[in-house]
């Protein structure tokens, strides 16, 4: 069976903007590979209502899962969770198991559940909770639709929560060969292993040290033999 396919939607205008830098993507490519999830597509939108539902609707139609990342917190322009529900077609309201979840953290802080915090229980119908073990607020799942904060400790949390309910596939394996040739003395010979090994993935990545070109090869694949049997042929190759 194939892995299961993913996609992710990064939500918020500080990242279009340049001011913050976006590193959930690569948290999740590197924590989805490992479990066997396929992350095959990522998109950036603005804290656009029309937006953000019309990126959940195009993405959960298309992927097995979908992972959206910022705009879950107290502020206007926290939008994402009103957006999610709007794109299921559900209603969205306070719900009492996230409310105490906040309540008990505030408590235990010695800080007031003001207005703008409880914003942050607020959870469209049918979907389950994802816990959050840093600042206690938490995402939520809406069918395939997994919603999480943007800063990247409590996204990274959050992951790891989310990746215990979630059934992976075959973990991607990795290969990579140091060739001190160029892309194009290279490209030939790669294209005609790549069609040998076509269950396999290649990757030609080039670089330029002191003046010369190389090329690191990527290989990846699901089956530790293929993999090992197609860098034997490229060291046949372009082994130096």
């Amino acid at each position: 069976m194939p892995n299961p396919t993913a996609a992710m939607l990064v939500i918020g205008d500080e990242i279009l903007s340049g001011r913050t830098r976006d590193s959930n993507m690569h948290h999740l490519a590197q924590e989805f590979t490992r479990h066997g999830i396929d992350l095959r597509e990522v998109r950036m939108v603005s804290d656009d209502r029309a937006a953000i539902v019309a990126a959940v609707n195009a993405l959960r139609h298309g992927f097995d899962h979908v992972v959206t990342s910022g705009g879950i917190g107290p502020t206007h322009d926290d939008i994402t969770a009103p957006c999610v529900a709007e794109a299921f077609g559900v209603p969205i309201s306070v719900r009492e198991d996230a409310r105490a979840i906040l309540q008990a953290h505030y408590d235990r802080s010695g800080t007031e559940m003001n207005e703008a915090r409880l914003r942050m229980a607020r959870i469209p119908d049918g979907a389950t909770l994802i816990d959050n073990p840093i600042s206690a607020a938490p995402g939520f799942s809406l069918g395939n639709v997994h919603v999480m904060a943007g800063v990247p400790q409590i996204f990274e949390a959050m992951v790891a929560s989310l990746l215990s309910t979630l059934v992976g596939g075959a973990p991607l394996l990795s290969q990579t060969l140091r060739v001190q040739r160029g892309e194009g003395m290279v490209a030939e010979p790669l294209g005609a292993l790549a069609e040998e090994f076509s269950d396999l993935q290649f990757g030609s990545y080039p670089f330029q040290k002191d003046g010369a070109f190389g090329t690191n090869v990527v290989v990846r694949g699901t089956d530790a033999g293929r993999l090992d049997a197609a860098m034997t042929r490229l060291n046949a190759l372009f082994g130096d």
